[in-house]
C-alpha cells in the first residue's frame, strides 16, 4: 500500500516557486543571476504599517485571534469594500486567513465535491487548478487570446458552462498576463452568469490597486449586484502594500460560505499571526498614499520592459493595464537554437536557455496553461530591469 496520498498524483509544483529557487542556487554558486519570476513588490512596507505592528505588540496583542480575524480588523474590512468597491457587508460575512492562497483554498474546500467544475480563464495563476484537484473538483481551462488582450469572452464562458459547474475563478487585474477587464467587458461576463445561477463566481481582486492610465477598476459584485449573494470577493494586503511575508488575505460572501470556511480554518490553521492582523487593519484604515506611489513607480517599469521586450528580435509584448507583470509571446524563436547549440521546442525551453546562456529567470507560460510565452515581473529597480531586458535582446538576437 502507497503510504503518500492518491491526490498528489493529480497536483504539480508550483513552477513560480521552483523557478525562483534555480534561480537562488545559482546565485549561490556565484552566478551573476537577475530574477524576474517572483511576484513580489521591491518596496518596503510604508512605516505607519510596521509602526502599528510594534505598537501591537507593546500592547501585547499577541494572542490566538478568532479563527475568521480580530473584530477591528473585519470592520476595516467591511469599510474598504464600501469605500472602494461600493459593495456592502457585515463583519459577520468577511474571513482573514493567512494570506489570499487559505482564502481560495477554504472556499473550494467548503464547496467542492467529486465531478464539480471550476472555469479557469488561463493564463491563470500557477495555483488555481492545483487547488482545485486538491480538493477534490475538476478544472474546466478556458484558452484566452493574446489578441483579447488575455481576456475570457462572453462566449468563451458560456461555452463552458455546464450543469456541473459550481465556480467560475475570476482575476482582474491578472497574474501572469496583467489583464484588466474594463465595466462594460465585466458587464457582458456577468450578463452570462446572471443566465446561469447555480454559478459562484470566485474574484481574486489581489492587484485591485496596480491598474494604470486612466483604467478605472471594478469588481464583479460591484457591476452586477445581482450577483452579489453568490460571489466571494477576495483581496489582501501583500500586493498594494507590499505586506507579502505578513500573510494576510481576506474575502466576504455570503455568511454560509463564510462559516463553512471559518469551520474548516478552525480545524486548519485557526486565526491569522495577530500582529499581522493589526498592521492590517493600518493599511486599510491608514493614509493611502503610499499605493499612488508606488503605482506610479511600477507604471514606469511596466512602460520601460514593454517597450525593450518589444525591441527584442522574435518577442511581441502587448502592454497590460495592471499588476505588475508582461506576458510576452516567445512564438517566432519556437524552432530557433540557441546559443548552447540546443534547439527551442517550447516555451520552457526559451526560459531555461535564457537562464543558462545570461542569468535572467522567467517563468515559463506553459506552466500558467497558456504558450508559448513567458512571464516577467516588474517588480525590481529600473536599472535592474534595464539590464535584465538587454540581456534578454542579447539573447533573441543570438538565436538563429
Amino acid at each position: 500500500m502507497a503510504f503518500l496520498a492518491d491526490i498528489l498524483s493529480r497536483v504539480k509544483p508550483s513552477a513560480t516557486i521552483a523557478v525562483t529557487q534555480k534561480a537562488r542556487e545559482l546565485k549561490a554558486t556565484g552566478k551573476d543571476v537577475i530574477s524576474l519570476s517572483v511576484g513580489e513588490p521591491d518596496f518596503d512596507t510604508p512605516q505607519n504599517i510596521k509602526d502599528a505592528a510594534i505598537e501591537a505588540i507593546n500592547r501585547g496583542e499577541t494572542k490566538y485571534t478568532p479563527v475568521s480575524g480580530i473584530v477591528p480588523l473585519r470592520e476595516a474590512i467591511v469599510a474598504k469594500f464600501k469605500r472602494e468597491n461600493d459593495l456592502e457587508y457585515t463583519a459577520a460575512q468577511t474571513i482573514v486567513g493567512t494570506g489570499g492562497k487559505q482564502i481560495l483554498f477554504n472556499a473550494f474546500m467548503a464547496t467542492l465535491n467529486p465531478g464539480d467544475e471550476v472555469i479557469i480563464p488561463a493564463p491563470y495563476w500557477v495555483s488555481y487548478p492545483e487547488m482545485v484537484a486538491i480538493c477534490g473538483g475538476t478544472s474546466v481551462v478556458v484558452e484566452t487570446k493574446m489578441e483579447d488582450s488575455f481576456k475570457l469572452t462572453p462566449e468563451a464562458l458560456e461555452a463552458a458552462i455546464t450543469p456541473k459547474t459550481k465556480w467560475l475563478m475570476f482575476n482582474s487585474p491578472s497574474n501572469p498576463s496583467g489583464a484588466a477587464y474594463t465595466f462594460d467587458e465585466l458587464k457582458a461576463i456577468t450578463d452570462v452568469l446572471l443566465r446561469h445561477p447555480h454559478v459562484w463566481v470566485l474574484t481574486d481582486d489581489i492587484y485591485e490597486h496596480l491598474c494604470y492610465g486612466n483604467f478605472k477598476y471594478h469588481s464583479v459584485a460591484q457591476v452586477e449586484p445581482k450577483l452579489h449573494d453568490r460571489t466571494l470577493t477576495m483581496n489582501g494586503v501583500s500586493k498594494a502594500y507590499s505586506m507579502t511575508g505578513w500573510r494576510i488575505g481576506y474575502a466576504a460572501g455570503p455568511l454560509e460560505l463564510i462559516k463553512a470556511m471559518d469551520m474548516i480554518q478552525g480545524q486548519q490553521t485557526s486565526g491569522a499571526c495577530s500582529i499581522a492582523q493589526w498592521a492590517a487593519v493600518e493599511a486599510l484604515n491608514g493614509p493611502q498614499d503610499y499605493i499612488e506611489e508606488a503605482r506610479g513607480k511600477f507604471e514606469e517599469r511596466r512602460d520601460l520592459v514593454v517597450s525593450m521586450l518589444n525591441q527584442a528580435s522574435g518577442l511581441e509584448c502587448p502592454k497590460p493595464e495592471g499588476a505588475f507583470y508582461v506576458y510576452p509571446s516567445c512564438k517566432a524563436l519556437i524552432g530557433k537554437t540557441a546559443p548552447s547549440g540546443k534547439v527551442i521546442e517550447t516555451d520552457e525551453d526559451f526560459v531555461m536557455e535564457l537562464l543558462a546562456e545570461e542569468g535572467v529567470a522567467a517563468v515559463h507560460g506553459s506552466a500558467f496553461g497558456l504558450g508559448p510565452n513567458f512571464r516577467v515581473s516588474y517588480a525590481t529597480s529600473t536599472e535592474t530591469l534595464e539590464v535584465a531586458c538587454e540581456r534578454i535582446q542579447r539573447f533573441c538576437a543570438a538565436c538563429k
